[in-house]
């Protein structure tokens, strides 16, 4: 059960999969939310719920990829959320994962797109926003443990691996920038989930992951910061 007062969200990729439940859950526990996604028009689920949360959630348009729309995006929030409010919380949450990749046959544009969609978005716009962050903030990069180095023992997804590796090191980056303000970031990885993404197979339910990642937010210090675990809590290795 949620303990603390109505927090300001802002959470990327929102129309479907991991960051459409992490809107629902953060709404249902009374918070306000910003969910971003590329087309808004088309993300049904999304205007859905924010007809359901009157005032609480807005849908606005983010192209993680392209600066100029975090600029857009800063410029918008005040009449989303009122003058003078600041974010509590931001979930790096869109992401891109490029299929049937083989050693031999990766092109530049799939590394290319991978990386500016899972390491430079997140980094860029979370510097676009700090200015918006409220001290003692919370910064969630959703990574994977794909991305972790030390656990990789076969060639498999490389675009998205690599990425997700970078986007670790902005997250520790981001975490000294940011610790003059008590702005705790981390990256977590939600497990292999069962959305369009993790597909059907997978282990876990998008339900149960964004409500373990959410309890393990709540109890962030800055202990944490700069830190990598799983929706359980569990320390991921680099």
């Amino acid at each position: 059960m949620n303990t603390h007062p109505p927090r300001h969200v802002i959470v990327t990729g929102a129309n479907r999969g991991i960051g459409l439940e992490f809107t629902r859950q953060l709404l249902a526990r009374g918070d306000r939310v910003v969910a971003t996604a590329r087309e808004p028009g088309k993300a049904t689920a999304l205007n859905t719920l924010a007809g359901e949360y009157p005032g609480r959630l807005h849908v606005l348009p983010l192209d993680i990829t392209r600066p100029r729309t975090h600029a857009e995006l800063a410029r918008e929030l005040p009449l989303a959320f009122g003058d003078g409010v600041r974010i509590d919380l931001l979930i790096n949450n869109a992401g891109v994962l490029h299929s049937g990749e083989r050693f031999g046959a990766l092109d530049l544009d799939n590394l290319e797109h991978s990386f500016r969609t899972n390491a430079a978005g997140p980094y860029l716009l979370t510097q676009a926003l700090a200015p918006q962050l409220a001290d003692g903030a919370r910064v969630v990069n959703m990574s994977s443990r794909i991305g972790a180095i030390g656990l990789t023992t076969r060639f498999g997804t490389p675009s998205y691996a690599i990425s997700k590796a970078a986007l670790n090191m902005a997250t520790v980056l981001l975490a000294q920038a940011l610790s003059v303000r008590d702005i705790v970031v981390v990256a977590v990885s939600p497990g292999w989930v069962r959305t369009d993404m993790g597909g059907e197979q997978a282990e876990v339910a998008p339900e149960d992951a964004v409500a373990g990642l959410l309890a393990r937010v709540d109890d962030l210090s800055m202990s944490n910061s700069g830190s990598f675990f799983d929706w359980q809590g569990e320390p991921i290795p680099w």
